[in-house]
């Protein structure tokens, strides 16, 4: 479904879908590339929904473009200031 940086990304945006009510999980992707790949979680992280639930999880993992551009310029906004 989504794919994120490492393992704490994933359990925040876990986190967040449950707080919505949705069931989430998350593993490795095959592209963890280190040394340590055989001993610890690292890397991207799978996050996978029920397909029922993939739009409303969509919907809270990414925000539309123009919020986000609004963001933005109220951060820049507020460091200008």
């Amino acid at each position: 479904m989504k794919r994120v940086g490492s393992q704490t990304e994933a359990e925040i945006a876990c986190g967040l879908l449950r707080s919505a009510g949705i069931e989430c999980g998350h593993r490795d992707t095959d592209a963890i590339d280190s040394a340590l790949e055989d001993y610890t979680p690292a890397g991207p992280q799978e996050i996978f929904v029920h397909p029922r639930d993939l739009e409303d999880a969509r919907a809270l993992l990414e925000p539309d473009a123009e919020a986000q551009a609004e963001a933005e310029a109220e951060a820049q906004a507020d460091a200008e200031a």
